[in-house]
């Protein structure tokens, strides 16, 4: 998302002294106001600070890991009879060593299904959180909006954006996170008295 933000300047010769003052200062509160209307956030700083997304990554990292170990498991489960194949080979009759071969190539395209399947997987459940993330985000954008009046809410992010500078005072970030790490928090403490309840029962 961007947006080009301009800045015109207006010179007129002031009629009378009362006049041009007053025409001076209209026309101020006309720019604050219209400037006011345009906010934008800091979408790296966002993310970076924002505790579900810190928690979200920490999930999806350990479930990211974990499936990893279990493929080198089975990977190195697998060239180990692949090297114990190569040693007594010679040993087995012609029938043993085509069964060995025909199961030890069976072994390796389900592995190599597998590897494919779990990134399949991982890359569906990560898109779909960072959905939940942006859903978070832009609903509570939505509610602050409505509250102080924003009429656009642009995303800035250092080198993919639209958005060559700001003044800091459209800078909401931080406004922004602490309402959302707010709400978040407020979830979590519902949720663990929530889970006590449940486990006595």
């Amino acid at each position: 998302m961007g947006a080009l933000l301009t800045a015109c300047n207006t010179d007129q010769k002031p009629q009378a002294t009362v006049t041009s003052t007053t025409s001076a200062n209209s026309s101020d509160t006309l720019a604050t106001a219209a400037v006011a209307d345009i906010v934008y956030i800091n979408s790296d700083s966002l993310l970076s600070n924002y505790e579900y997304f810190k928690d979200a990554r920490t999930r999806f990292q350990s479930k990211t890991q974990k499936a990893e170990k279990d493929l080198q498991a089975k990977a190195a489960a697998f060239e180990k009879d692949v090297q114990n194949y190569q040693r007594t080979g010679g040993n087995m009759t012609v029938e043993q060593r085509a069964s060995t071969e025909q199961k030890l190539s069976q072994r390796q395209q389900q592995l190599q299904q597998q590897s494919q399947t779990t990134g399949n997987q991982l890359a569906t459940e990560e898109a779909e959180e960072m959905k939940k993330i942006y859903d978070r985000v832009e609903a509570y954008l939505q509610k602050l909006s409505q509250e102080r009046g924003y009429k656009m809410v642009l995303t800035y992010s250092r080198g993919q954006s639209a958005i060559l500078y700001g003044d800091n005072s459209l800078d909401i970030t931080q406004e922004v996170l602490a309402g959302l790490n707010s709400e978040y928090d407020q979830e979590k403490t519902a949720a663990s008295t929530k889970e006590p309840a449940a486990k006595k029962k």
